[in-house]
């Protein structure tokens, strides 16, 4: 007892580290990645068990990635001063607390409870097979020894994430668009697009700052932070949606790349085949050159985006040296001038010209350029400190990147004129300007022919390349355009893989998990890059990606929206497990950055927007459908538990009313896996209507033979039947101390339960007169506790555990002798037939079969306020129940029965419950048959007492000598009542043979009426009949009214 056995090989206990014990002060502690997974137990223990302070273990075996700390440094870790098996605080208790994995180097309560009685038997091992001064490290299974392998390439801050987020938003559109933006906007809007633009990227890296720093960030980039935030359901679609967009913008990046390579061939007189396929094959061949970058790893990509982050650096250098050089008459014609406030002044307000020449349609165009943000987040699995990087990295890509967009505007703005003819014959000579239009006038050039009949060819509203015509050298502008280009479609070539990845790992979506395979020192995604190549190629072989584009930037401002939305909903929550190291944040500024993209996808694109919306709530149906089986301790579940206690507590100040009843029910089914038919039927009328708690009461032998994972197992199996219930079980020393304990304990403010429903006891007639009393007092408890009360017999009983040989919980059965305490011992170990014997096995009873058009009979005997009735209606609501007929059968005499029945139906149509048909019972005081009561004699007989018991003795010394049996005087004072319950069973029988349940008025049970005759009454009532009979009664308090008040 106490013990387990190992799951190790015997290899692996075979091969014992050395530990060695030090109680030396002296000197700081010393920490190492050094691992032991085994002890030596031989009597250690003892040479410490005098020192003053607990002793120091010093592990010095070493773990399979100990390449990475190749210092050797030892790791001392120090029990605390309480216990030597308790330890003190320390990092790696914490490293490996997984979903479904508890961190193994922490001993349990149960161990450090019998640490005590272990050190005295001389036993140090507790029930995990870990020693009393065992410290297991919490990483892999296997100790294997060591191994020389390469570490895998791990990134800083600047080349990991502000790097790759400065390459990404440095595109084709600051060396092509933005001058072109810069004419039409002027220089003041220009300068408001760029900083609305940052304005949502900035929010954007805060909501992404705060969450990358609440916890430690894998690969995944946006994916991760989403779905680990607010859910699979919404990050499994962001997931499918980010990761194609990022394939799409690796298309699109090419085939910029592909176009320019093309104009520049053109300029030399090079053609192909035509423009159309000459961007094809230079498209093809490009991305190809760059999926061989990305498969030679992450380390050839950084050193690639290394290259492409220089050159752009020099054509920045070579524009701004451009600014300032005198301009030739060349460039004078191009309308290209130095530093001129004529002409900052002339391009500062707008001057709209073409159709899509609108503030929006600017943004639009401009907004693209800044979706670069998260280029450092999706390689976050290869960063060295994700939680430092990317908030660092992000951050600074944007400061400086607002820069150079607001530098470039200002000083093209303040160089070029908006029209130039191109013409050195336009020069003015002297200073004749009569008739000059324009600001060129100023400065010497006349271009009014050109702009009067609009055919001027350069300046900033005509001319795409200013930047390399303003530059110190053309070429090197164009050098830039290549490296921006080529640069974002490798960081979007490594992004999709990447996310793709981590998605197809977490199983959310069927058929993908073949990409999720990693390989080599960086878990390269090696199929995923294949998949996004071919995705990326056939787009590119289309050449004409102006539609996609749009909707690229759709899907990035939704991934944005939901990154906000993310950061706004961990905060409003108030988890505690929402505490970001970064704090540079607000959670309405997050719900702001979240707004403003749903607001601006609609804007930029609202037919682009709407056919995201389309896929991500067609992606997020399929997620909730399936219910995945992940828990993330998302914000999304903080949510709902603030609004549960919220209402709960809300509930609470609110009077009961007579409307409002609901049937709460606790059913005491034991574990409800054994008692299938008894959760179904409760389910059927309380599900997504009431309460529902299943109540299982543990005797003491329950208790130790348990397993510990028999709750998340038994609430598994509700789930997965689609029950809605709570489960609940409780420790007592009976069935009617659990049920009574349960009855004034369970539930939470108004959500308490009102009605206990019941197994009927089958087997009482064998069972010991204790557990009958016990069940019987269970009844008696809950009507002084002014519950309602249902008993449910089915025709073959209750139980299941015969089929799955298990043993059943004995406050619901009778003490059966076990003849093998061994084997019966081996039966029970395995949760109550969960974990062994019936794993998630459903079994279809009764109550999940269509009922068709059979009959619900109510027999409404005794009126208890209306829950006779109020049960088979809300049954009748059911699918499965829905054209059933409720037939109420009720108690009158011949001569009155039509006034009767006309009176029934009267009040049930009062209360609305559209039954009409009513039956008027009239020989229900007729004498039951000999053959009925014969056999009521012959279930009674065998708790009758003896005459020699009665003779001389009061009743109350017989209930105290004999508790449950009956004398001869309580037979006969109770025998019209008896006759009765036999009479109505006949009727039962007689009427109700086809129907498909029974629901008959239980009798409240007198104080002075034994155990076993009212047991036998229940029997009587419920004897013969073949479909599920229900005894209902009411705490004669009303739950049904036809007032509107």
């Amino acid at each position: 007892m106490g013990q387990r056995t190992s799951k190790r090989s015997g290899a692996d206990q075979e091969v014992l580290p050395h530990v060695r014990f030090s109680a030396s002060e002296e000197g700081p502690p010393r920490y190492s990645p050094h691992r032991f997974d085994q002890f030596d137990t031989s009597g250690q223990q003892q040479d410490v068990a005098h020192l003053e302070l607990p002793p120091t273990i010093v592990v010095s075996d070493l773990d399979g990635r100990a390449s990475e700390l190749r210092d050797s440094r030892q790791e001392l870790r120090r029990s605390s001063i309480y216990s030597t098996m308790d330890l003190v605080p320390q990092l790696d208790l914490y490293a490996n607390s997984l979903q479904g994995r508890q961190s193994r180097s922490r001993p349990s309560l149960e161990a450090l409870r019998r640490a005590f009685d272990d050190a005295e038997s001389g036993n140090h091992t507790d029930e995990s097979g870990v020693s009393s001064l065992a410290v297991i490290d919490g990483g892999n299974e296997e100790s294997p020894g060591p191994q020389v392998e390469k570490a895998p390439v791990r990134f800083g801050w600047v080349t990991g994430v502000m790097m790759r987020c400065m390459l990404n938003i440095w595109g084709v559109i600051l060396f092509l668009r933005l001058s072109w933006i810069t004419s039409q906007a002027g220089i003041l809007l220009t300068w408001l697009i760029i900083l609305m633009s940052v304005l949502v990227t900035s929010v954007t890296a805060l909501s992404v700052s705060a969450i990358a720093t609440n916890g430690r960030v894998v690969s995944g980039g946006a994916y991760f932070m989403i779905s680990r935030t607010l859910g699979p359901e919404m990050g499994g679609p962001i997931g499918v949606v980010f990761s194609f967009a990022n394939a799409l913008a690796c298309a699109l990046n090419t085939v910029g790349f592909a176009e320019t390579v093309r104009d520049l061939l053109q300029e030399f007189d090079v053609v192909m085949v035509d423009k159309t396929n000459d961007v094809r094959i230079v498209g093809v061949i490009t991305v190809t050159l760059l999926l061989l970058i990305s498969l030679a790893g992450m380390e050839w990509e950084a050193k690639t985006q290394i290259v492409f982050f220089l050159v752009l650096m020099v054509s920045f250098a070579n524009y701004f040296v451009g600014t300032v050089i005198p301009a030739s008459p060349e460039k004078q014609a191009m309308g290209i001038f130095s530093y001129r406030s004529e002409i900052f002044i002339s391009n500062l307000l707008p001057d709209s010209r073409a159709s899509e020449g609108n503030f929006f349609q600017m943004f639009a165009i401009f907004f693209p350029s800044a979706i670069g943000i998260l280029s450092g987040a999706n390689i976050s699995g290869d960063l060295k400190d994700p939680a430092t990087a990317i908030p660092k990295g992000t951050l600074m890509a944007i400061f400086w990147t607002t820069l150079s967009y607001l530098a470039v505007s200002a000083t093209v703005g303040s160089c070029v004129v908006r029209d130039a003819s191109g013409r050195l014959s336009d020069s003015l000579t002297g200073n004749f300007t009569e008739g000059c239009v324009g600001v060129g006038c100023s400065l010497g050039w006349n271009f009014t022919q050109c702009i009067e009949s609009q055919s001027c060819g350069f300046g900033l509203a005509n001319n795409l390349k200013v930047l390399g015509q303003v530059s110190g050298f053309y070429y090197l502008i164009t050098a830039g355009v290549f490296a921006a280009s080529l640069s974002s479609a490798l960081a979007f070539l490594v992004s999709a893989p990447k996310v793709f990845q981590c998605l197809c790992r977490d199983n959310i979506y069927p058929y993908i998990g073949f990409f999720a395979k990693g390989y080599g020192k960086n878990d390269e995604p090696l199929r995923a890059y294949l998949l996004c190549y071919f995705i990326a190629l056939a787009f590119i072989l289309i050449a004409e990606l102006n539609t996609i584009a749009a909707l690229i930037s759709n899907f990035f401002l939704c991934s944005y929206a939901l990154i906000n939305f993310s950061c706004f909903h961990a905060s409003i929550t108030n988890s505690p497990g929402w505490r970001p190291s970064f704090h540079y944040y607000s959670k309405w500024t997050a719900l702001f950055g979240a707004v403003i993209s749903v607001v601006l996808m609609f804007l930029l694109t609202w037919w682009a927007a709407l056919i995201t919306f389309c896929i991500i709530f067609f992606l997020l149906g399929y997620v909730a459908y399936n219910k995945p089986q992940v828990n993330w301790g998302t914000s999304v579940q903080a949510g709902t538990y603030n609004m549960a206690l919220s209402y709960s507590v809300s509930l609470s100040g609110v009077e009961d009313h007579v409307k409002n009843f609901r049937p709460q029910c606790l059913v005491l089914t034991g574990p409800p896996n054994q008692r299938p038919a008894l959760v179904d039927f409760v389910g059927s009328f309380t599900k997504h209507i009431s309460l529902m708690i299943c109540g299982d009461i543990l005797m003491e032998q329950d208790r130790q033979t348990r397993p510990q994972n028999a709750t998340d197992c038994l609430v598994k199996w509700l789930n997965k039947r689609k029950v809605r219930s709570f489960y609940t079980p409780f420790a007592g020393d009976s069935l009617r101390v659990g049920a009574r304990h349960l009855l004034q304990a369970s539930g939470l403010g108004k959500l308490k339960p009102n009605t206990l429903v019941l197994g009927f006891k089958t087997n009482w007639r064998e069972s010991s007169l204790e557990s009958l009393e016990d069940y019987i007092s269970t009844i008696y408890d809950t009507f002084d506790s002014n519950y309602c009360l249902c008993i449910l017999r089915m025709m073959d009983g209750l139980d299941i555990s015969d089929q799955f040989d298990c043993e059943v919980n004995q406050g619901f059965e009778p003490d059966d002798p076990v003849e093998n305490e061994d084997h019966h011992s081996s039966e029970r170990g395995s949760a109550d037939g969960l974990s062994d014997s019936i794993p998630n096995e459903q079994i279809k009873t009764v109550f999940q079969d269509d009922q068709g058009k059979k009959t619900i009979d109510l027999y409404w005997i005794a009126d208890d306020g209306g829950l006779t009735l109020l049960v088979p209606y809300l049954l009748t609501r059911r699918k499965r129940w829905r054209q059933s007929k409720v037939r109420v059968f009720i108690v009158g005499d011949q001569h009155n029965m039509e006034e009767g029945r006309k009176e029934m139906i009267s009040l049930l149509k009062r209360f609305r419950l559209d039954f009409h048909d009513v039956i008027v019972m009239t020989d229900s005081e007729k004498l039951p048959l000999t053959k009925n009561l014969n056999r009521f004699e012959d279930i009674v007989t065998p708790f009758r007492l003896k005459d020699e018991q009665q003779d001389g003795v009061s009743a109350q010394e017989l209930r105290q000598r004999s508790p449950g049996k009956i004398s001869d005087k309580e037979l006969e004072a109770f025998r019209l009542k008896s006759e009765r319950k036999v009479r109505l069973n006949e009727i039962i029988r007689r009427n109700s043979q086809n129907a498909a349940l029974i629901l008959v008025s239980l009798p409240v049970p007198q104080s002075d009426c034994p155990s076993a005759l009212y047991m036998a009454w229940l029997e009587t009532l419920t004897c013969g009949l073949h479909c599920p009979t229900v005894l209902i009664r009411g705490n004669q308090q009303n739950v049904l009214t036809f007032y509107c008040q």
